[in-house]
Formats: C-alpha cells, structure tokens, sequence
C-alpha cells in the first residue's frame, strides 16, 4: 500500500528539501519503491538538490495539464534504482495546481506501485503547501531550534488537523513527526538555541530525527548530492536513524548532546 509523506513547516529555509530528498534516498536504499515531488512551483529546488535539473523535460504542471504523462516527467534517479523525481515547474505560479490534479498524479504513482510518495512542500499556508498536505498520511514538520520557526509550525499542525482529507473523513488525521534541523547542543548549554525538549513540549508530537548543524549540508545541495549519501557527514547518520525510525525501528537519539573533551583537550585547550 503507497504511504504518501509530507515534508513541510511554517518557516523558509528550514531544510525541506534537503529533508526530502535525504528521506527519499533513505527509503529507496532499502529496497522502496520512491517518488519525490517537488511542489514548490515557480522556485524549484528539488531537482537541484538531486542533482538532475538537466534532465528535466516535463514537469509537474505538464502532468496536471496533460501536456505530459507521469512516466515521461518522472525522472529516475542515477545512484539508485527505486527512486524518481518529479520537478517543479519554474515558469508557472502555485495556481496551476489543482486539488484534482494532484490527486489523479498521486493515484496514478499508487498504481505503478510505488511504496512512497515524498511530498516537498513550500513553506507557508499558500495553495502549493495545502495541496501537498492534503492527500498525506504522515508529516514530517521540519523545525529549526528557534521561536519563529516553532510558532510557526505549531500553525501548520493545526491545519494538518483540520484541512487534510484525513481529517475531514474523521479516520485518524494524519500522523506528525518532528525533525529538528540545524541543532547545536554548544548553542543550547549557551541559551543560544531552544533544547529538543523544549521544542517537543511546544509542539507535543514525537521527535523523528535531530539533525546536527553542518557545513555538509550546503556542500552536498552545491554538488547535487543528497547530504544522506555522505558517508562521512554525522548529518547522513542523523538522517539515516530518522528513515529507520520513520520504519519503524527504536533508535535512541543521537547528537543531543556536545562530545565530551578528552584529558588531554581539556588541559592544552584542543
């Protein structure tokens, strides 16, 4: 049965789209099958963190408005093999999509049986991010450590308990995660940042993943690589264990905490 995921928050610039796209390598490396839709139109970010804007021809307005169909706009991702893409447009605005557009799109991925739609929302409550909340069975609600970010994800929760078709037939609502992004537990002990509890107490749904504050990060969207296929980046392993928690598996938390210095850096100051 396809479960449909929505990455979304109230705030820009959280790290969405690097949520999506790290979330949809992760699924599709353990044998899922993958669609990632990038519902940002007129800005289009996804395929450039994936690393295929070349290759797109079609898009997801083309699909909507017959111009294509969804297997020529999908876009199969090189690295691997259960996983596709599916742009935005850059030259229409968030109007050309339409709540029966999309859900003909998402019927259709349902049937080529693929297990996973990632739904890469804008940030904000405008008609691109109530489409890709609609039709979702489970959210991941991206958050950065600070006030505005939290208030105005706290927002979001709301409408994914009231406008959501979940909702509105009344069976369960859709199923919240919290993924906090850019966290520094140096910034925390300074009063710098908000902890994770506090954030979860805020906000009242379960922590999904805690993702460190890295430089990987903007190294891997400059090259087109998803930042989970960094081996070496603890911001991989941190999405790594969110994926394994997303299926299911209990996972402690990891980098919540500052390494604690060794002897010899505490005394000659490394």
């Amino acid at each position: 049965m396809t479960e449909i995921i929505v990455v979304t928050s109230g705030k820009g610039g959280v790290g969405k789209t690097t949520t999506s796209a790290s979330v949809a390598c992760g699924l599709a490396r353990r044998g899922k099958k993958v669609a990632v839709i990038d519902f940002d139109i007129g800005l289009r970010n996804l395929d450039l963190v994936m690393g295929c804007e070349r290759r797109v021809v079609y898009d997801f307005v083309n699909v909507i408005q017959g111009d294509c169909t969804l297997k020529q706009a999908l876009i199969k991702d090189k690295r691997i093999e259960s996983l596709y893409i599916l742009a935005a447009s850059q030259t229409r605005d968030k109007e050309a999509l339409t709540s029966e557009g999309v859900h003909r799109v998402l019927k259709e991925l349902e049937a080529d049986g693929f297990d996973y739609i990632i739904c890469d929302s804008p940030a904000g409550i405008e008609k691109g991010a109530h489409l890709a909340m609609y039709f979702a069975d489970r959210a991941i609600v991206v958050v950065n450590p600070e006030v505005s970010s939290v208030r105005d994800s706290d927002r979001i929760l709301g409408l994914l308990a009231s406008k959501t078709l979940r909702a509105e037939q009344g069976n369960g609502g859709v199923k919240e995660h919290l993924l906090l992004t850019r966290y520094s537990p140096r910034r925390v002990a300074a009063g710098e940042m908000m902890s994770v509890a506090d954030v979860k107490e805020i906000l009242g749904i379960d922590v999904l993943g805690v993702i460190p504050e890295s430089p990987d990060v903007l190294s891997a969207s400059n090259a087109g690589t998803p930042v989970i296929l960094n081996q070496e980046s603890i911001v991989a392993k941190a999405y790594e264990d969110a994926v394994s928690r997303l299926l299911g598996e209990e996972i402690p938390l990891r980098y919540i905490e500052e390494p604690k210095k060794s002897f010899f850096a505490r005394v000659f100051g490394g």
